[in-house]
């Protein structure tokens, strides 16, 4: 082994121990926000939840609001974007959307989709974790705007796509929020089904 190679993959492993890192400490905090409220929590019982010292936390997160960030935490929506423009271009946009869902979520590993199941459901029952993220719901709708228009053949403006996405967006929602209030309620499962319904219903 070159030590080129061997640099390389110290400095490799150092920043996968520094992302799992930064996700613990993210995970736990969404866990205490979800118990005990955003405002109740402090910064030093996530340190202390996360096995770490109040002062790696800063080093993560500058502030207590960008812990509800949640931009990289388990963000799907770029592998959602790339699984949509692999599908077959004559399947219908809903189709192709659903498909891209559901291929996203099965290659995910049982403990990734349990987080990100939580960090949903979480999203929409901790007011300020909705509130922070409200721009990431935003980008989200707009890539896939861009990929829906770009499959299509279409400009993003056309009335037609927007509304198509926006009605995907909204049943998106729309099933997070039922799942909020079932008790072990599996959202991607859910989500299949509802995208199902709006596919048969659009023709």
């Amino acid at each position: 082994m070159s030590a080129v190679t061997s640099t390389r993959g110290a400095a490799g492993l150092r920043e996968r121990k520094k992302a799992r890192t930064r996700t613990a400490i993210q995970r736990e905090a969404l866990r205490l926000f979800g118990e005990q409220g955003y405002h109740a929590t402090t910064v030093e019982q996530i340190a202390a939840a996360a096995d770490v010292a109040a002062a790696t936390v800063f080093r993560y997160f500058p502030t207590k609001e960008d812990l509800a960030v949640l931009d990289d935490y388990y963000s799907l929506a770029e592998a959602t974007a790339r699984s949509l423009a692999a599908q077959p271009a004559d399947l219908h946009p809903v189709a192709a959307i659903r498909a891209a869902v559901r291929a996203v979520f099965e290659g995910l590993s049982p403990e990734e989709r349990a987080a990100r199941h939580e960090r949903d459901l979480l999203m929409v029952t901790v007011p300020e974790l909705w509130s922070a993220n409200l721009g990431l719901m935003l980008k989200g709708r707009r890539l896939l705007r861009e990929v829906v228009a770009e499959r299509a053949g279409r400009g993003q403006d056309d009335p037609e796509l927007r509304v198509l996405v926006d009605a995907v967006f909204g049943v998106g929602l729309g099933v997070l929020f039922d799942s909020a209030d079932a008790e072990g309620a599996d959202p991607s499962g859910r989500m299949d089904e509802a995208l199902a319904r709006l596919e048969a219903a659009l023709g």
